[in-house]
């Protein structure tokens, strides 16, 4: 298998599961068949054999002549490739990038903090990334500008973010027509 950027998000994905992480950690720890690895990793032979498949074809376990061994030299060369640039959201500010960073990926919402400071902040760069200031947008385009922001199984939708908006203060209603307020402050973490 070639390495390329994203091996370390798929080695970690291919981890994430259980069954497969205990089989991994079983063939770490010496186990070099299948049979081995199931007992010591505690888990049924079927599971093995379906974990170890799904192992090898990832590329986190190899094997050869002396049987299952962990796929060392795709970790290290993984590990030594330059992490990909952080993504520059425009700010200006470390924090505000580093928060944004968290929630913001590709252009759009991965979730929202739970934290009403941080919620804040994100909210305020989607306003600020979404609406000039006092331009007047009927309720659809606002619909328009903040579905874009929501992929379908974000766990925010386009409604919630227009409510939030408004709550927020970053965005006015009136009459079904919306305005970014003039003096809704440029981003910048407050805490």
């Amino acid at each position: 298998m070639n390495s390329t950027p994203s091996d370390a998000p798929d080695l970690v994905r291919l981890l994430a599961d259980a069954t497969r992480a205990r089989v991994f950690a079983a063939v770490t720890l010496g186990a070099r068949t299948t049979t081995e690895a199931a007992e010591d990793a505690g888990v049924r032979p079927k599971d093995a054999v379906q974990a170890v498949r799904r192992l090898l074809d990832g590329g986190a376990l190899v094997q050869d002549e002396a049987g299952l061994a962990v796929a060392y030299a795709r970790f290290c060369d993984t590990a030594r490739r330059p992490a990909a640039p952080a993504v520059d959201h425009g700010t200006g500010d470390a924090a505000t990038e580093a928060l944004l960073g968290t929630f913001v990926r590709d252009g759009r919402l991965v979730r929202l903090p739970a934290r009403w400071d941080r919620k804040r902040q994100v909210l305020r760069h989607v306003a600020e990334r979404s609406f000039d200031l006092d331009v007047a947008y009927p309720e659809r385009a606002v619909n328009e500008r903040l579905a874009a922001w929501c992929d379908d199984d974000a766990p925010v939708d386009h409604v919630t973010l227009r409510r939030y908006l408004v709550d927020l203060g970053h965005l006015d209603r009136h009459d079904g027509v919306y305005r970014r307020r003039a003096d809704d402050a440029p981003a910048a973490l407050t805490g």
